[in-house]
């Protein structure tokens, strides 16, 4: 017997535990399929992040690789004038300074020069550089005289000097010295300072310029600036004249109870305003005062403090102005409101062999005969013993942090014969322990033009007792 067919509406309806049973399993269905919708999504959103950051590091690989290219197409070195050139001197004073220094480089079989002092730098160009740890250079060839310098000064360094100008850059290292390689050339004999360029810095120029031979040249270069120009003699003397200025205004602004410092401004100050008055066009940089009393006078380059002056103290006045890199000094003793007996009677002392020292810079003269006797002067007085440095030095371009003129000073070793053109100091000075009678400093300084018959004395604030006990 068969089973008849039957619909859909005629089969039994589900339990209820069937229908619960078919529920959950329903459930857990829609939750698989959520998860895997989710985790499908989410590989799909990694691949997509994935996809955007690599092609973003593509991207960017892409344009560092095009700034690397673009870096390697920047200049090493450039020109960059403008502006209205202004020297301390005229043209015809440094064509005068070159011709004179290709001749002893002539002398010496040198093809090129590669000066890096400020001193020197600023003597064949006119150009004082800044260096804040940079390097600079003047290169002076038979033909050229090219100033290098760092892009920071912009075109300051061509305004300010004479001849060619180059900048190099420094986005790579070293660029200074491929500057100056395509001035110079390779293979040649360099003449370089030997009291100025460093052990690491001589390196690169062998590494560079790749000389046949290098020829110290710092020594014929400081016999030509211990000669002075007329023009220089100008400079000079106007220099000594702004020195004074800030002596007279040191001496006003002396009164007890008044600082170092405050003194050392009004002197600083005074000599800047003079500076800017008789040189409109220059440049004012480095002018300073050292103004030191009581036991800080010992020391004659001790730097100022806020110590406050007291009636009795002794006082040194120093005042340095700087003109277009040129450097004139005054120095002074000096006593606040008296003087005791026996510190009169060392300064009288000192202002003595001042004088004597003085008279004795003639033409002619030698440095080291000078300086012996003047130790002879201060030994008949039982007061050698508390001199402690030389008496007197060179001046023009130098400061007290480049330039010195060894070959022209008063000192024992010293066999330099002074000649018409030369400038010179004489200042001698005793150093009296401070716990003793007189204890202190003494210093007088006073600059000297050596001439065909003599000496011209272009220092005129008065020195002494009777004009410089004060406040």
């Amino acid at each position: 017997m068969t089973t008849p067919n039957c619909s859909d509406a005629e089969k039994p309806l589900p339990s209820r535990s069937d229908m619960r049973q078919r529920m959950t399993m329903g459930r857990r269905w829609r939750r698989q399929h959520d998860v895997h919708t989710l985790f499908t999504f989410l590989n799909a959103g990694t691949f997509l992040c994935r996809f955007a950051v690599e092609g973003s590091f593509a991207f960017f690989r892409l344009r560092l690789a095009e700034r690397r290219s673009h870096l390697m197409d920047r200049p090493q070195h450039y020109r960059f004038h403008q502006g209205d050139r202004i020297l301390p001197f005229a043209d015809a004073e440094y064509e005068a300074r070159l011709t004179k220094l290709r001749a002893d480089m002539t002398a010496a079989g040198v093809d090129a020069c590669v000066f890096t002092s400020m001193h020197n730098v600023a003597y064949y160009s006119g150009f004082l550089y800044c260096a804040f740890g940079r390097p600079y250079a003047c290169v002076v060839t038979p033909t050229d005289s090219v100033t290098f310098s760092a892009g920071i000064d912009a075109a300051q360094p061509w305004r300010r000097g004479y001849g060619d100008n180059i900048t190099y850059t420094d986005w790579q290292r070293n660029n200074y010295w491929r500057a100056i390689e395509t001035v110079t050339g390779s293979g040649k004999t360099i003449g370089f300072e030997g009291d100025h360029l460093s052990i690491a810095q001589k390196a690169l120029l062998d590494a560079f310029l790749e000389p046949g031979a290098c020829v110290d040249m710092a020594p014929a270069t400081m016999r030509q600036r211990m000669h002075k120009s007329p023009a220089e003699l100008d400079l000079i003397r106007a220099g000594a004249a702004v020195a004074d200025v800030g002596g007279y205004a040191i001496k006003d602004a002396i009164r007890v109870g008044t600082r170092e410092i405050d003194v050392a401004m009004a002197g600083r100050n005074a000599m800047e305003l003079e500076i800017a008055k008789r040189f409109p066009d220059a440049e004012y940089r480095d002018t300073w005062v050292w103004f030191q009393s009581g036991i800080n006078t010992d020391g004659a380059h001790n730097p100022v403090t806020s110590r406050k002056l007291e009636r009795g103290d002794i006082l040194s006045l120093n005042t340095f102005p700087m003109i277009s890199g040129y450097y004139t000094a005054l120095e002074r003793t000096m006593f606040v409101g008296e003087v005791d007996g026996e510190s009169r009677k060392i300064w009288e002392a000192n202002v003595g062999a001042h004088e004597y020292g003085m008279s004795l810079l003639q033409p002619g003269a030698n440095c080291g005969d000078i300086t012996n006797k003047i130790n002879a002067f201060f030994a008949e007085r039982d007061l050698l013993q508390y001199r402690t440095f030389g008496y007197g030095h060179s001046f023009g371009v130098l400061s007290h942090y480049y330039g010195r003129e060894a070959g022209l000073e008063l000192r024992e070793d010293i066999d330099t014969v002074l000649e018409p053109g030369m400038v010179i100091s004489m200042e001698p000075m005793l150093t009296i322990p401070h716990n003793q009678p007189g204890g202190g400093g003494y210093r007088e300084h006073d600059i000297l033009i050596v001439t065909e018959d003599g000496n011209e004395n272009i220092t005129g604030y008065p020195y002494g007792p009777d004009f410089n006990v004060v406040g």
